[in-house]
């Protein structure tokens, strides 16, 4: 049973925004809110080799922290509110946005692996 063809790859962005297989893209890639199913329920891929570390929250805190850091100093200099301002406007963005990004972000690095065929058997060292 052939799912790739030359040509047919499933878009990298897809997979992740989705949060779906990587060689299908129909099949859905979690079981819970971050736990990667055993296989995929539509083609069968393997996903049990998956590990994508601490890479996906090393992003989140990335990009989260630059937008979050930016826009806080942007109302410190253009409103000076007092500290608790600060703690009520950025806590929850804080929070929703570390879970809403983690998701995409961790399938988009399986996604990865399974482009450049890292995920199954790694060869012996």
């Amino acid at each position: 049973m052939a799912f790739e063809t030359e040509g047919s790859q499933i878009s990298l962005a897809y997979a992740a925004l989705a949060c779906r297989c990587p060689r299908c893209g129909r099949g859905r890639l979690y079981e819970g809110l971050l736990t990667v199913r055993k296989a995929c329920p539509h083609c069968g891929l393997d996903l049990s080799a998956e590990d994508a570390g601490d890479g996906p929250a090393v992003l989140v805190i990335l990009v989260l922290g630059l937008v979050v850091v930016a826009l806080a100093a942007v109302v410190e200099i253009e409103f000076s509110p007092p500290l608790w301002v600060h703690l009520l406007l950025w806590t929850p963005l804080i929070l929703g946005g570390g879970i809403a990004l983690l998701r995409p972000f961790k399938a988009w690095l399986i996604a990865l692996q399974y482009r450049h065929r890292l995920l199954g058997e790694r060869p012996p060292f």
